[in-house]
């Protein structure tokens, strides 16, 4: 359905080409401006290049050189790149060049209504693009800490920034020994041993808890589920150094403070909502005749979870079971407050090296953190495509 043409293409006018061209332009031109020293003239000659680009494009060249158009904006974008950048210039102005030479004909030809039913308005059409553009740069706001955080982990030197050799792709400004020295270090390599025995055993208990708890609460003659449902999934909504403060005062009282089994049972508290969450959404699909025909045939209450529920919702208790995992795993106040030296997690060595130290050798942590983060959630997210098949919510 989105290869369709709903609305034929059709040449737009100058008037209104040029001016949306334009803008586009002085917004780009904006970012190459302050990158040079002068934001007001890379807005101007933004403007005005793209204005010039698009007039030739639409009204002095045949539509059918496209294509040759294209290329040569390309080209034109690469080389001014290369003036302002070297190698840095180069991938910016073949992006910027690719992204203009489709725009200006996504502009001029209407081809943004070609997939759009034609009885939509002007404000629908500037709505339907314009939600668009504001979740993009949403997700490049979130997204960008992340991506400036992974190549500054491959940095040859002891920064905290790019250096001259990195912003000129020269391979001498690259290397591998932050991650050598986090593979090796004994301190980070004891930190990650720790936050591995720990996550596993915590995720274990959230996931036992979390489920059982999701279960009960999922049959209709509980009483008060929504204040037992309220209090089991606080953890995650009261602030977590009010969370880590009150364990610290009641673990203190029993001697869990500073001990192995205090940090587990303080994560699994705070993993066991995640699991209820996403068990609890599985359930609302669950087919409740299944237990019953169960029941009549013979099979206990304990059978039945293993053999008929746990099953389907096995999907949700996974996906709990690694969000209760990626917390863990990240989590750092509560491990401060209840954890001890020889408990020192990954997390708390990367707290530490910040404010202590200052080691690049952080920013290695970090990427590979994101690497594992990448990972789960995209399990996650296969996991919960494969729920919603199984109980018929989506097609195979």
């Amino acid at each position: 359905m989105s290869e369709a043409i709903l609305t034929p293409k059709m040449k737009m006018p100058l008037s209104f080409t040029a001016p949306v061209v334009a803008a586009a332009g002085a917004f780009a031109g904006i970012f190459i401006g302050t990158a040079n020293g002068s934001t007001l003239l890379g807005f101007v000659i933004g403007a005005a290049l793209l204005a010039g680009l698009a007039f030739l494009a639409m009204n002095v060249l045949p539509m059918t050189a496209e294509k040759t158009v294209r290329w040569g904006i390309l080209i034109g974008f690469v080389v001014v790149g290369f003036l302002l950048g070297r190698v840095a210039g180069i991938v910016v102005g073949a992006l910027f060049g690719w992204f203009f030479g489709w725009f200006i004909y996504w502009i001029g030809e209407r081809r943004y209504r070609t997939h759009l039913v034609p009885y939509l308005t002007s404000g629908q059409v500037l709505w339907h693009y314009s939600f668009r553009v504001l979740c993009g740069a949403i997700f490049v706001f979130l997204i960008t800490p992340i991506l400036v955080v992974m190549p500054l982990s491959f940095n040859a030197e002891d920064f905290f920034t790019f250096t001259p050799e990195m912003l000129r792709f020269d391979p001498a400004g690259y290397s591998l020994k932050h991650y050598r020295d986090f593979l090796t270090n004994p301190e980070w390599t004891g930190a990650v041993w720790n936050s591995l025995r720990i996550a596993p055993v915590a995720t274990f208990l959230s996931v036992s808890l979390g489920t059982l708890a999701a279960i009960g609460l999922s049959q209709s003659h509980v009483p008060g589920k929504r204040a037992i449902m309220a209090i089991l999934i606080s953890p995650m909504i009261v602030p977590l150094i009010i969370s880590a403060t009150g364990m610290y005062f009641f673990y203190s009282k029993v001697g869990l403070v500073g001990t192995y089994w205090g940090v587990v049972l303080a994560h699994a508290v705070l993993g066991i909502p995640f699991v209820i969450i996403t068990v609890t959404a599985t359930l609302v699909g669950f087919d409740r005749s299944l237990t019953r025909a169960a029941a009549n045939m013979g099979a206990g209450p304990v059978t039945t979870f293993f053999r008929i529920q746990m099953p389907l919702i096995l999907p949700g208790v996974i996906s709990g079971a690694l969000f209760a995992f990626i917390t863990s795993f990240d989590e750092v106040v509560v491990v401060l407050f209840i954890g001890s030296a020889e408990l020192q997690t990954l997390p708390w060595q990367m707290f530490t090296g910040l404010r202590e130290q200052i080691s690049p050798t952080i920013l290695a942590a970090a990427t590979i953190l994101v690497a594992i983060s990448i990972l789960l959630l995209a399990s996650v997210e296969m996991l919960r495509r494969r729920s919603e098949r199984l109980r018929g919510m989506s097609p195979g």
